[in-house]
């Protein structure tokens, strides 16, 4: 039943109350994540190491193009977003940056939603996380692992600019993005309502360009180039977020970013005077993902 068709038979003070009924019911969480991050940062915060909203681990949410199937799932440690894609006719689906720590949970869920796994794709050699694609090959017959050609990482499909990722009739297309490493990409719907950026484009951030091949101006020049020219509608869906934060626009980032609104010069200034720790797990993470995941696992 629609919206409109519960409110249109009711009278009109029946039908503001039916009306905030449905509002709220479609706000509450969201609402709770806000309230959740002013309880616990009122302020701002002036600390490097970014609050994490741990309680995230699963969100359904509609997707804008018909017969497609979509999930975003959160692992807490790294404050990495692993994506589900799937058609709801042929049930072939794709996994985005899957984590290893996550992997019964994703297994899991694949399985209650009936869906044939075809691909799990990163979109970069991850420093922070390991990924779990190489075991989820063992548990899952016929998946294929993907990763862009330049990240020096071995995998069944080696993606380059313009390649597509097909599962049923849906498709991603991939854009080459390198800055924060050469082998980063970006993976966009068919239709451009949807857009994957790994840690190329963070919601109002960026991913550091200070290891791994990282180069402010490839990565400010990337984003300009393979995503700013995406619809202003095109949703932005990132690799990482720190503050809560689930969703964007390609218009928002555009208009709002705090980084890449700024001149190239003045983003190669903010970019080498970020002064980040390293990755926990850099040393492990890297080493592991360049052989899909699979080493000393």
């Amino acid at each position: 039943m629609t919206m409109c068709s519960v409110v249109s038979r009711t009278k009109p003070v029946q039908r503001a109350l039916a009306l905030t009924r449905l509002l709220r019911a479609n706000t509450e969480g969201s609402s709770y994540a806000l309230a959740e991050s002013r309880r616990f940062c009122p302020g701002v915060s002036t600390s490097i190491y970014p609050l994490r909203a741990t309680s995230r681990s699963y969100s359904s949410r509609m997707a804008l193009t018909d017969g497609l199937l979509f999930r975003q799932l959160f692992e807490s440690e790294s404050s990495t977003y692993t994506y589900l894609l799937g058609d709801t006719e042929t049930k072939e689906a794709i996994l985005i940056d899957p984590v290893l720590e996550t992997i019964e949970r994703d297994l899991k869920l694949i399985r209650e939603l009936g869906l044939d796994l075809k691909v799990a794709v990163n979109t970069h050699c991850h420093a922070d996380h390991i990924t779990s694609t190489g075991l989820m090959k063992k548990r899952l017959v016929g998946l294929k692992s993907a990763i862009s050609k330049f990240s020096g990482a071995s995998a069944d499909i080696l993606l380059s600019e313009g390649d597509k990722i097909y599962f049923g009739k849906h498709y991603l297309t991939a854009r080459e993005t390198p800055g924060h490493t050469d082998g980063c990409m970006v993976l966009v719907t068919g239709d451009q309502s949807m857009a994957f950026t790994g840690d190329a484009l963070l919601i109002r951030g960026c991913g550091r360009t200070d290891f791994q091949q990282g180069c402010a101006k490839k990565l400010y020049e990337s984003v300009h180039q393979k995503i700013f020219t995406l619809p202003d509608q095109c949703l932005v869906y990132p690799a990482h977020d720190y503050l809560g934060q689930t969703v964007s626009t390609v218009g928002e980032e555009r208009k709002f970013n705090p980084r890449l609104t700024k001149s190239l010069e003045e983003f190669e200034n903010i970019m080498s005077n970020l002064n980040l720790p390293k990755p926990k797990k850099i040393d492990i993470a890297v080493p592991a993902n360049l052989v899909c995941g699979v080493h000393n696992v």
